[in-house]
C-alpha cells in the first residue's frame, strides 16, 4: 500500500496553515510522526530561506540538514516550548549559517597545490544582479532582507526569528536597502528595491 503525501505548501502562510503541530504526548512514535509531518510543511520554505542566506543550493541543503538534525534530537522540547517552531528553526538556521561563516572566513593554508583544480559548478542565479548584490550583504543583513522579501515576515517576526530588537531589524534593513540601491541603481528607476 502505498501512501499520497499532499503537495508542499507555496508559502510560508500556507505553510502555517498546515501544519498544525499536533502532537505534544511522551509517544515516541507519534513525537517521531509530528517531527516528520513538520519537515514535510517546512521543508520547502526552509529551503528557500537556506539558499537565500548561503548563495547557493548545496549549502543550504547542507545548513538546512544540520539545523533540522539538532532541532530532529529535540524535538518533543522545542515543539512543547516554542509557539512556532518554524521561527525556531530560521533562527537556528541563521545562527548556524553566521558561525559557519566566521570559521571559514579565516585563511586556511595547505602545505601543496592539489594536482587537479577543481571545477566550480555555474550557479543560474551566479549573473543575476540582484543575487550578486545580495550576496555582499553582510549576513545579518541579508537575513533580514531574505526573511522580510523572500519569507514575507513582519519586523516583529524577523526580530523574534533572528533575536535582535525590532530596531535592529530596522536598521539592518535600511543599511541593505540603501547598499541595494547603489548597487543596483541603473537598474532600478526612482522605485524601491
Amino acid at each position: 500500500m502505498t501512501a499520497h503525501l499532499p503537495a508542499a505548501p507555496a508559502s510560508a502562510a500556507e505553510a502555517a496553515r498546515s501544519w498544525p503541530g499536533r502532537v505534544h504526548q511522551g509517544d515516541m512514535a507519534a513525537t517521531e510522526d509530528d517531527f516528520a509531518e513538520f519537515v514535510r510543511v517546512a521543508l520547502p520554505g526552509l529551503m528557500r530561506y537556506g539558499h537565500a542566506l548561503t548563495g547557493n543550493p548545496h549549502d543550504a541543503a547542507d545548513l538546512v540538514q544540520t539545523v533540522l538534525e539538532k532541532v530532529g534530537a529535540r524535538w518533543a522540547k522545542v515543539s512543547q516550548n516554542c509557539d512556532d517552531p518554524r521561527a525556531y528553526v530560521r533562527k537556528a538556521m541563521a545562527n548556524t549559517h553566521v558561525s559557519r561563516w566566521r570559521r571559514t572566513r579565516r585563511e586556511t593554508l595547505i602545505a601543496e597545490f592539489p594536482d587537479v583544480p577543481a571545477q566550480p559548478r555555474h550557479d543560474r542565479l551566479e549573473d543575476e544582479p540582484v543575487w550578486q548584490a545580495l550576496q555582499t550583504l553582510p549576513p545579518r543583513q541579508r537575513a533580514v532582507v531574505v526573511l522580510r522579501f523572500y519569507e514575507g515576515l513582519s519586523e516583529a517576526e524577523i526580530a523574534d526569528t533572528l533575536g535582535v530588537s525590532c530596531g535592529t531589524v530596522k536598521s539592518q534593513n535600511s543599511k541593505a536597502m540603501a547598499t541595494l540601491r547603489k548597487r543596483l541603481g541603473p537598474l532600478v528607476e526612482g522605485g524601491d528595491v
